[in-house]
């Protein structure tokens, strides 16, 4: 983060983090609780080095942190990471097929452990099949790697595709509704619906396409493009990750907090992320620029699913599949 960026920053919550000064004390300077706050981000050090390094309490620490990631989400989350509309789905699914070769795609899909401090009495709820205690942070990502829509906060054991259908965004853009009309894939006259892209942890519907598995996909050439074209534009939501990671280095350990605090940190993590991509310009990763081979371990994926889909589902992909091969 540049220093007139952190200054724009500072600008927006100063009326939100500001304290009055009485005749007991002098309160810590709003510059100095955002660099605390920011610091404890970007390092990951636990709340007793940044007390020692800002010579303050560690609860000091603990409570700054806490509110500056409220106040950063309620300050940034409006104009950084609103809503999605009708007009935000165009745009998304305009930079997937000009971008990622990928047309009718709004999103790219996946869900992550951030990994926790095992929180008190919550017996297995926050264990994971990773055998660590996490939560989930689920999120859509648009083709310039950001952030279009994120639900944090379930429990490590559950799985993408039953976290995804009890979130709101589901019951809001899914549940008896469309993303968008559907349209013609390039070329060719039968309406397709517009979906979102993401890996074997979510199961296979008329709105969100997963790959052939791997036994089935060695057999047939067609599925085995089909595969190589989604698990290619899926890498946004992969790369979006790994960038989260990298520069907000609280992904790399546990979260040593209790949960409301550590999904109040992931909330402000994210929306610091896209404002920086917003406000840096910084450039797209194109495909043939990738590195196939850098794995991303700071979070960790989620279990495939078996569950069964729907004739609607198998029919709809297969002309995904159909319009890759052509």
């Amino acid at each position: 983060m540049s220093q007139d960026l952190f200054e724009e920053l500072h600008e927006l919550l100063i009326p939100k983090i500001s304290k009055c000064t009485t005749n007991w004390r002098t309160p810590i300077s709003t510059r100095e609780r955002l660099v605390i706050c920011l610091r404890y981000l970007a390092t990951g050090d636990s709340h007793q080095t940044i007390a020692f390094s800002f010579r303050v309490g560690r609860l000091t620490v603990g409570g700054i942190v806490k509110e500056v990631c409220t106040e950063i989400w309620n300050t940034l989350q409006p104009e950084y990471m609103p809503s999605p509309t009708e007009e935000t789905w165009k745009q998304s699914e305009k930079g997937y097929r000009e971008t990622w070769n990928f047309p009718n795609c709004v999103g790219s899909i996946d869900g992550k452990h951030v990994s926790i401090k095992c929180p008190k009495n919550s017996g297995s709820e926050y264990f994971c099949y990773k055998k660590f205690f996490s939560v989930v942070l689920l999120a859509i990502v648009d083709p310039c790697y950001k952030f279009t829509v994120i639900d944090v906060g379930s429990y490590g054991r559950h799985s993408d595709s039953g976290i995804f259908e009890n979130s709101i965004f589901y019951r809001q853009y899914i549940h008896g509704k469309s993303l968008l009309p559907d349209k013609p894939l390039p070329g060719t006259e039968e309406p397709v619906p517009h979906v979102l892209i993401g890996d074997e942890g979510f199961a296979l519907k008329t709105y969100l396409m997963r790959p052939f598995p791997r036994a089935l996909a060695t057999q047939d050439e067609r599925k085995t493009n089909f595969n190589k074209r989604l698990c290619r534009t899926r890498r946004v939501v992969e790369n979006t990750f790994g960038i989260l990671a990298q520069k907000w280095r609280i992904f790399l350990r546990p979260i040593d907090c209790d949960v409301d605090t550590a999904i109040d940190i992931i909330k402000a993590a994210c929306c610091l992320h896209n404002y920086l991509r917003t406000k840096q310009g910084t450039a797209i990763l194109t495909p043939e620029s990738e590195d196939e081979n850098v794995p991303m371990r700071a979070l960790i994926t989620h279990r495939p699913t078996n569950r069964r889909s729907t004739t609607a589902a198998f029919e709809t992909r297969e002309q995904f599949v159909s319009y890759f091969n052509q």
